[in-house]
């Protein structure tokens, strides 16, 4: 089904459908009721926290590096209340940390967003020419699936912004679409569709986006199995949005992908470690297998193979990385 998917975004192939037809009108009725019950003690507010992490390395001389995110309510940070525990903090806080240099962080990514809105998050992220970003991370997908969105045409737009920005010479990172199966509110049988909705969505993303020259991190099982068996400390007060362990937890995954894509792990780490089930498979396959394991990553390897372009697929070790708050002499939240 991925591999349906992200052919026919890439050929201009009609939308394929996520779940079938017989089931659309029992998951419209428990969509609303989910709707009803997901939001409440919930703030609008999200905090801004953009600016320059790690100005303690400032004296080392070199420039600071640029990462920008994109995506939706999950890559701005929505559900927590300090700037410091947002997604982007938390990963230009370690990246700081890892490359011993400041980061200029900044944020365009729009709470609601589905990915369609990435052509314009693009478009701001690529408007100063002198200005472009080393690396960029979208974390986008929920909102596609909740407003059933084609998958052909999700796909689409995130395989343009990854093509636009590597192009353009940023590193892209996307973490999939998330597992919405394991939000609170949602009952069966729409937890079920919910859940095989968003790993399809996730795996044709991977295949899109690694074609492009992204590497992709598999969100889902974050917001599974540790999600699930702790959902008062992992979701915020929404039941929908992470809390700050949960940002902190997905920040984790997605940061070393982030290092490897800028260079700054040792080369070893790059070499399939067959004791974690690491190694080179076609590009389907790993979508198909990094959807169903949090923290997964799939990075292009080779351009084609016996049946068509091949990909690595990594169980990288997570680290843990400390919040800090924006410096001072760069915009932060009051």
């Amino acid at each position: 089904m991925a591999r349906r998917i992200a052919a026919g975004a890439a050929y201009g192939g009609g939308g394929i459908g996520l779940v079938g037809a017989a089931a659309m009108g029992l998951l419209l009725a428990e969509v609303r009721l989910a709707r009803r019950q997901v939001g409440n003690g919930t703030t609008p507010h999200v905090p801004h926290a953009e600016g320059r992490y790690g100005h303690v390395y400032a004296a080392a001389g070199d420039p600071p590096l640029r990462l920008t995110m994109l995506g939706d309510s999950t890559a701005a940070g929505q559900g927590v209340h300090r700037a410091a525990q947002t997604p982007g903090a938390l990963l230009a806080s370690g990246l700081a940390a890892v490359a011993e240099r400041p980061v200029e962080f900044r944020n365009v990514a729009l709470p609601g967003a589905t990915s369609d809105d990435l052509d314009r998050q693009v478009a701001l992220t690529l408007a100063d020419p002198e200005r472009v970003p080393d690396i960029c991370v979208i974390m986008i997908g929920a909102n596609d699936v909740t407003h059933r969105m084609p998958a052909t045409r999700s796909v689409r737009h995130l395989s343009s912004a990854v093509r636009r920005l590597r192009t353009a010479g940023a590193e892209v990172v996307v973490g999939t679409c998330p597992d919405l199966g394991t939000i609170e509110p949602v009952q069966q049988p729409l937890r079920w569709l919910a859940r095989r909705a968003s790993r399809q969505l996730a795996a044709a993303q991977t295949i899109g986006a690694v074609e492009q020259g992204g590497r992709t991190v598999s969100l889902g099982d974050l917001l599974g199995p540790e999600f699930e068996a702790n959902p008062r400390e992992l979701f915020g007060p929404d039941h929908y949005h992470p809390s700050a362990e949960g940002y902190a937890t997905a920040a984790m995954a997605i940061l070393p992908t982030v290092c490897a894509a800028l260079s700054l792990w040792p080369a070893d780490e790059d070499r399939p470690d067959v004791s974690r089930r690491e190694g080179f498979l076609p590009v389907a396959r790993a979508a198909a297998e990094a959807a169903s394991e949090a923290g997964t990553e799939v990075a292009a390897a080779m351009p084609t193979g016996p049946t068509g372009p091949w990909a690595l697929l990594k169980r990288r070790r997570r680290r843990r990385v400390r919040a800090t708050e924006p410096s001072p002499t760069s915009p932060s939240e009051v």
